[in-house]
């Protein structure tokens, strides 16, 4: 019986079996009142203190009755003052109410407030302490994350309570799991104890491929953070990994903390190699990663890389230091500094520096040298620039010192001869408008060159050199063409050092130059393969005449012969760098002819050609004969993606005196699917190489790849992956990365196997194991880098998202 002095209202459900009412806030109370008296006179209103009430009976409209809508998207939560002004939606078969104190709700219960929402068998809601109880088959969904189970106790607007027994599935995670009991901490905390976590399938009581259990957990999706207090990571029914606390981020954060440990279990020249990371987030804007690392050949190690971004500054140290190697009997290290910013001024400087122990280093450890081109030539550089707008035009001023670190491994022809050093480079650039469309541009260095290594190059020259160029040019352009004039000045000036009993000299030399630039565009729409395209025709000249200046007796620094592509045969000069000049009299004539689709805009077909003519012989040659080759080599090169889903390329320099191709690089790729690609390459430099290579990401067994979250077990999809160079030349392979990929919907393994040529005779082999557990980490060594660098179209199974546990790459 109710308490007396207070309305005891039952509701008998409609005819469609659900009875609605709508919490009205207090603000609303007074003329929500009055409407109704006006309206109804007679009619019954129950007006309790902070709450009114209004029941659909059948057949009655009611005009506050609040309409629900399906929506694809979730609603930001409301925050504040915002919540408890928002209404309560509360649907069942029969409720049971007492206003202003509690309601009771059974079957079919959906209850809803401020981006809450509870379904269940029976809830009792009071409304003094906010507080809702529900029984039976509980979900509550709020902000993408859904629970489930038998019991709970929660205050809704505050989102503090328990929850018994609960199964819950985050959606931003891609993953979820179940629990003894969930506290609710508040809105953005909760406590789970004796959980367990995946994002394998969790029906018919089956257990997941790989789950990762707990005693206690504690998420704080406010700070993207967790904490998981006697983790034990199974895989397949085994564990695997096993921390008494484990600490990490929600999301793509990142989180200070121990990362999955790295495993390398063969290695021929390091053994078994174990590596695990400690990331420090220092501050948004800087971070450390310490990596101490176990080889069984060489012992113990420790890697190091920091990195910052300042407003100004931003960088990178990297240190890996061996104290003591067992092989080599000594202590070993690898320095890498990239560093850029800007200094007072506006002066923007950067600086690079890579540096190891001895020379045998890029042997034993050839990738922990990053991005190094030549890994026996490491560089040490230092460089500033000013850019300054004056009346005369924009003006660049520059400085550089440049040195080397030369890893000499053999003798004789395995020798290499480094680049000179520059210490310093000191020069000036400026670009300036005339009148009458002039442009004129001007630059001029001084440069001290030195050798790194004074043993194994006495007789090359050192000194100081000069040098100044100025252009004078009037380009024409117009909409189907261009052609552009230009005179050119080239000095230089030299004063070289003693060589052993010689004296120094200095020497000197002035070259002026003239060329012409021209090109035209034709263009016109076709139809060809079924497809609207719009077809380009491009005739280019070049015309070039420089006389000749003996050079032979002057040093050459830094000058190399120019690599024949398409961009050098339009080049005045046949050599790179200043102390070469190459006399000309010559024209290169080519064209090129594109098919362009007009809806797209990509071009699906690329056919040109070019050769250079000389009327002249060419004198001032690197090699020491005389050029007289009346047309040079022609140049043939082409891309078509016109017969999908394959795609040519190929670049070929034909001799036309020997009518025989002096270099060649063709190309095919066959790429009918994603995840499905197979590509192969034929390289030939005469007398040097000839080389085949072919690459491939194919599966072998299984269908397509599925999506996160279905079954794994031996329902997924098998990959084979891999590229090969064999050398036809020396008949042996000198690069492999061989491996495979399984993908069995909530996880990826992928076993690859590198062979890295270190020498004519000399390889380094090394097998690498990763675990790709989706939504939770990757572990093991990461072969994904390797994969993406030297497999042409690879693609990744799984793009990067949100994981429970970073991953330890960087």
């Amino acid at each position: 019986m109710p308490a007396k002095g207070v309305s005891h209202i039952a509701f008998v459900p409609t005819a469609s079996r659900a009875a609605c009412y709508r919490l009205w806030s207090p603000t609303r109370l007074v003329n929500c009142v009055w409407q109704r008296l006006e309206r109804l006179g007679s009619a019954l209103v129950v007006t309790l203190v902070g709450w009114t009430f209004t029941c659909a009976q059948a057949g009655t409209v009611v005009e506050s009755a609040v309409t629900l809508q399906p929506s694809t998207a979730l609603a930001p939560l409301p925050a504040g003052a915002v919540t408890s002004q928002r209404p309560i939606v509360l649907r069942a078969d029969a409720l049971l109410l007492r206003p202003a104190l509690d309601a009771v709700a059974e079957g079919s219960v959906e209850f809803r407030r401020a981006g809450t929402l509870i379904r269940a068998d029976r809830l009792s809601y009071d409304s003094g302490q906010d507080r809702a109880s529900a029984l039976g088959q509980v979900w509550v969904t709020r902000g993408g994350m859904r629970y489930s189970g038998p019991e709970l106790q929660l205050k809704v607007e505050r989102f503090e309570g328990f929850f018994l027994q609960p199964e819950f599935d985050f959606s931003s995670l891609g993953a979820g799991g179940r629990a003894d009991r969930i506290d609710f901490l508040d809105s953005d905390r909760l406590r789970a104890e004796r959980a367990i976590y995946s994002s394998c399938p969790r029906e018919d009581n089956n257990q997941p491929d790989w789950l990762l259990r707990t005693d206690r957990i504690k998420l704080d999706f406010a700070a993207s953070e967790g904490v998981a207090e006697g983790a034990v990571l199974q895989f397949l029914g085994l564990p695997i990994l096993g921390l008494p606390a484990l600490s990490f981020p929600l999301s793509d954060d990142r989180k200070s903390g121990w990362l999955p440990p790295t495993l390398v279990p063969l290695d021929s020249r390091n053994g078994f190699t174990l590596a695990v990371p400690y990331y420090w987030n220092m501050a948004p804007n800087r971070d450390l990663t310490l990596t101490p690392t176990v080889m069984t050949r060489r012992g113990l190690s420790l890697d190091s890389e920091f990195r910052y971004l300042e407003r100004e500054h931003s960088g990178r140290f990297r240190l890996n230091w061996l104290p003591q190697d067992r092989v080599s009997g000594g202590s070993r290290h690898a320095l890498d500094i990239d560093n850029q910013g800007r200094l007072f001024g506006g002066l923007d400087y950067s600086a690079r520096w890579r540096q190891v122990s001895d020379s045998a280093y890029w042997q034993d450890f050839p990738r922990s040298l990053p991005g190094a081109i030549v890994p026996r030539l490491l560089t040490e550089e230092f460089s500033a620039e000013r850019v300054q707008s004056t009346p005369l035009g924009l003006l660049t001023g520059y400085a550089r010192v440049q040195h080397w670190q030369v890893l000499q491994t053999g003798s004789g022809s395995d020798l290499i001869v480094a680049p000179y050093q520059r210490s310093p480079q000191l020069g000036l650039r400026l670009t300036s408008p005339l009148s009458a469309g002039l442009q004129a541009a001007f630059e001029t260095e001084i440069n001290h060159f030195t050798r790194p290594d004074a043993s194994t190059s006495a007789a090359m020259p050192t000194g100081w050199r000069w040098h100044a160029v100025g252009q004078l040019s009037r380009p024409f352009v117009q909409p189907g063409g261009w052609i552009t004039p230009k005179l050119l000045l080239n000095t230089a000036t030299y004063d070289l050092d003693p060589i052993g009993d010689l004296a120094g000299r200095r020497a000197s030399r002035l070259i002026p130059s003239a060329s012409v630039d021209a090109g035209l565009v034709f263009e016109r729409p076709v139809s060809w393969f079924g497809r609207t395209q719009r077809q380009t025709l491009e005739p280019r000249m070049l015309y070039v005449n420089t006389p000749f200046r003996d050079q032979s007796g002057l040093p050459n620094f830094d000058s190399a012969e120019r690599d024949f592509n398409t961009v050098s045969i339009y080049a005045e000069n046949a050599f790179s760098g200043v102390d070469r000049v190459s006399d000309a009299h010559q024209l290169t004539a080519g064209v090129t002819t594109r098919l362009v689709d007009a809806q797209s805009g990509a071009e699906t077909l690329r056919l040109g050609l070019a050769q250079r003519i000389r009327l002249r012989d060419q004198q001032v040659v690197l090699s020491g004969e005389t050029l007289s080759q009346r047309f040079s080599d022609l140049l043939i090169e082409g891309a078509s993606s016109v017969f999908q889903p394959w795609r040519f390329d190929a670049a070929l320099q034909y001799n036309p005196d020997t009518r025989r191709v002096v270099r060649s690089i063709i190309g095919a790729r066959y790429s009918p699917a994603p995840f499905h690609t197979l590509s192969a390459r034929y390289r030939l430099a005469s007398g040097l190489s000839e080389q085949v290579e072919l690459g491939w990401q194919w599966p072998v067994y299984g269908g397509t790849a599925k999506p996160v979250g279905a079954a794994g077990g031996c329902g997924g999809t098998l990959y084979a992956v891999g590229r090969t160079n064999y050398s036809l030349k020396d008949s042996r392979m000198t690069d492999a990365t061989i491996g495979v990929e399984y993908d069995a919907g909530c996880w990826i393994g992928r076993v690859v196997a590198e062979r890295l040529s270190t020498g004519r005779a000399e390889a380094s082999t090394r097998l690498l194991l990763q675990l790709e557990l989706v939504g939770l980490s990757r572990l093991g060594a990461n072969p994904l880098q390797l994969l993406k660098d030297n497999i042409p179209g690879y693609r990744l199974l799984r793009e990067p998202g949100k994981a429970l546990i970073p991953t330890s790459e960087p």
